[in-house]
């Protein structure tokens, strides 16, 4: 009986003895709980970062041009402005962006050089190489700055001192043109400032003015002489009349205004290539425009692509002449175009 005890005994230390080399039961799970046990010797992740929202950058828009005035006295070499004391002109040299070194085309010609300054292409584009009127050469080719504004339902209108400045642009393309003197002397039987005046009270979003008499009286008595230096102080006093009109109705603040020349001249011609026949003033004020003189080359195409671009019409790819964004505050062009090649 004894025996039998002791071997009992030792049969039950021997199973407690293969119990304590048994493998451990797996972890319990709490009930709603999905995490998973992570071994102490993998680091944790760091908290994931929400990336903040990149900031949009939007241009700021260019103050609205409701109209554009682009203003030429014929023949005005930058140097007569303050020897004929031009006060308006002056004054917005001063209020707006400005170049004295602009540039026309070869021939330094009225006719070609205003063709080239409204259709905006040098004249192996719009083949105006006359200067009288002829009406059997028909129009300049190409598409023009006043095309452009007709075709966005824009009211234009052209006021000039000489007859031949009709074959610039088609008849179609004008809701008003009308012209001073049919001999290109100086026996005005009415006056570019009263045209232009009447307009403005009408209403209108795209006008040129040009002022004949300093190159009439400069073929008479010579570039810089006094008589021509008198015409342009004269025409600047006109044009002093169209500005008080456009703020007595209401216009003047919406209103980009180009002042500027077709050509220059020497003793009493011009049409060559010298600095003095192509050196032209053009100045420019209004909406958006960054006051300063202009670092930038301008040319006389470039007139029709500014102000193109100012009432936001497309610009023609065949225009030689490109926006002055300068003028805008915006940088310079790079790859503006450089001319007509001369």
């Amino acid at each position: 009986m004894t025996k039998r005890i002791l071997t009992l005994t030792l049969f039950v230390c021997l199973l407690q003895s293969c119990r304590s080399f048994a493998p451990l039961p797996p972890p319990l799970a709490v009930p709603g709980s999905t995490e998973t046990l992570i071994p102490s010797s993998t680091p944790a992740p760091l908290p994931t970062e929400t990336p903040l929202p990149t900031p949009t950058i939007t241009p700021t828009p260019l103050p609205t041009t409701d109209r554009v005035l682009i203003v030429s006295f014929d023949g005005l070499r930058p140097d007569a402005i303050a020897e004929a004391e031009m006060v308006n002109v002056m004054t917005f040299m001063q209020a707006g962006a400005y170049t004295l070194n602009a540039q026309t085309i070869m021939p330094s010609l009225t006719l070609p050089a205003h063709t080239s300054m409204l259709v905006g292409t040098c004249p192996a584009k719009h083949i105006v190489r006359w200067n009288e009127y002829v009406p059997q050469n028909g129009f300049a080719l190409g598409t023009d700055i006043f095309d452009l504004a007709q075709a966005a339902g824009m009211q234009t209108a052209m006021v000039v001192g000489k007859e031949k400045l009709r074959q610039i642009t088609e008849p179609g393309s004008t809701d008003f043109f009308e012209f001073i003197d049919k001999t290109d002397k100086i026996k005005d039987t009415s006056t570019v400032e009263r045209l232009a005046i009447k307009q403005i009270q009408q209403g209108f979003d795209l006008m040129f003015v040009h002022f004949p008499d300093g190159d009439l009286v400069g073929h008479e008595d010579g570039w810089m002489s006094r008589q021509q230096l008198r015409a342009y102080k004269r025409n600047d006093e006109l044009f002093g009349l169209i500005l008080q009109a456009l703020k007595a109705n209401g216009l003047y603040e919406g209103t980009m205004i180009i002042i500027t020349s077709d050509h220059g001249g020497h003793d009493t011609t011009h049409g060559t290539d010298l600095p003095e026949d192509m050196t032209i003033p053009w100045i420019i004020s209004g909406p958006g425009i960054v006051p300063g003189e202009l670092s930038t080359q301008v040319y006389t195409m470039d007139t029709a692509a500014t102000s193109a671009f100012a009432l936001g019409l497309p610009i023609p790819a065949e225009w030689d002449g490109t926006p002055v964004f300068e003028a805008f505050g915006m940088p310079v062009d790079q790859f503006r175009k450089s001319g007509c090649g001369y």
